[in-house]
């Protein structure tokens, strides 16, 4: 490698990108091509970036496979940046397994916290564990260390475990304290600040009351029976009962703990989980049914009981705790609300919805003025305005059972 490889190598890992485009502006080889691509992506033009490393991938011959590696690695987080995930995961994979068999131990990592950092945008938690689980207890780079403790942060922060996440932080700011890179630093002071945010709403006496996300994980630890809206489930103490995938039992159990200590109308219930108006007596038929279904379920922490009107939940405590906003875009506005640009595509992969659906919801919310779209035909991508004041972790889709 030539001197003024080197020296651009050296730049690009200070952050320094207009040094490292200085070193290597006028020349076209493919190294010099990819340190333009890695220098254009830290300047925000990854268009310009991903043509570049292209064209370098492609002038590397077969026996440069390692530098073929990189090329793909780098690309990869250009269109993390760019929140494209059209691309197939083999090929970073792949080139993870490259960089480790050729003994490019620091590419190789950036290639592991690439993935653990798009599983985690996608709602992926397990997998971005896995990802994450061998880099614990390794001494690494300040750079990357910090970029690792900030996955590590929003993993815990996705399950509430906030002594995990407080520490992660505290690892997090002492490595981009190291790095010397005052964007890392910045990263982990916001994400250090989304701690004292509201995170959801509590139903208290007829009110929403706003929680922060230490109260939230107080109240989950309490022994309430909490009905939780932000992931649709139940929570009793060491008792998880997941109910995403039957939506008219949990919609049954939330009108229940909403009407806690009362009771909740019989013809209120079916209009609320069946979302009909007019009731008739296979309704009321169907409603005992699912009242059964959902009876079953609860029954190690709580009763549903008959009344003269309808039903009622009788349990100690009961709490219902719901997103801070809450609509069917929320979950679309959350995952905009990060302030990159994403692709239709990215959010319907996210969502776990159609992209059919997503483009409805998008033009929608383009047409109240909530999101706006740059770019054109596949090119496209969307942005909406920071949700400020509280945070988006409790509005987000997926999330690892609360331990």
């Amino acid at each position: 490698m030539d001197s003024l490889i080197s020296a651009a190598a050296r730049a690009l890992a200070a952050g320094d990108a207009l040094t490292a485009l200085k070193r290597v502006a006028l020349r076209e080889d493919p190294p010099a091509l990819a340190l333009r691509g890695i220098a254009m992506a830290q300047l925000g033009e990854h268009g310009r970036a991903r043509e570049l490393l292209k064209r370098a991938a492609q002038g590397f011959g077969t026996h440069e496979a390692l530098a073929r590696a990189r090329c793909v690695v780098a690309e990869a987080e250009v269109a993390l940046a760019l929140r494209d995930f059209s691309g197939p995961t083999r090929a970073l994979e792949a080139a993870m397994a490259t960089l480790e068999a050729g003994g490019d131990r620091s590419n190789a990592l950036q290639a592991r916290l690439i993935a653990a950092r798009q599983q985690l945008l996608l709602g992926r938690l397990d997998d971005a564990a896995v990802l994450l689980a061998p880099l614990d207890g390794q001494a690494l780079p300040p750079l990357p260390a910090a970029v690792a403790a900030l996955a590590k942060a929003e993993l815990a922060l996705r399950s509430l475990q906030l002594a995990d996440v407080r520490a992660a932080l505290a690892r997090g700011r002492e490595a981009a304290a190291r790095s010397g890179v005052p964007a890392l630093q910045a990263e982990v002071e916001d994400a250090a600040a989304t701690l004292d945010h509201t995170a959801a709403r509590r139903l208290l006496e007829g009110e929403w009351q706003p929680l922060r996300l230490h109260e939230v994980a107080a109240l989950m630890d309490s022994g309430t029976v909490v009905v939780d809206a932000c992931r649709h489930r139940l929570r009793a103490g060491n008792l998880t009962l997941d109910l995403a995938r039957r939506p008219i039992l949990f919609t049954l159990l939330r009108a229940l703990a909403e009407a806690w200590p009362g009771e909740a109308e019989r013809d209120a219930l079916i209009a609320r989980a069946f979302r009909i108006r007019e009731v008739d007596e296979t309704h009321r038929a169907r409603l005992r049914v699912e009242i059964g279904r959902l009876r079953a379920l609860v029954k190690p922490v709580a009763a549903v009981e008959a009344t003269t009107g309808g039903f009622a939940l009788r349990a100690r405590g009961v709490a219902v705790l719901a997103p801070p906003m809450e609509g069917e875009a929320s979950e679309l506005l959350a995952l905009l609300s990060d302030g990159a640009a994403w692709s239709t595509s990215a959010l319907a992969l996210a969502l776990g919805e159609s992209q059919r659906n997503v483009q409805r919801e998008l033009a929608e919310l383009e047409a109240q003025g909530r999101v706006r779209a740059v770019g054109q035909t596949r090119a496209r991508r969307w942005l909406a305005p920071p949700l400020t004041g509280f945070t988006t972790i409790l509005l987000l889709p997926a999330a690892l059972p609360l331990g």
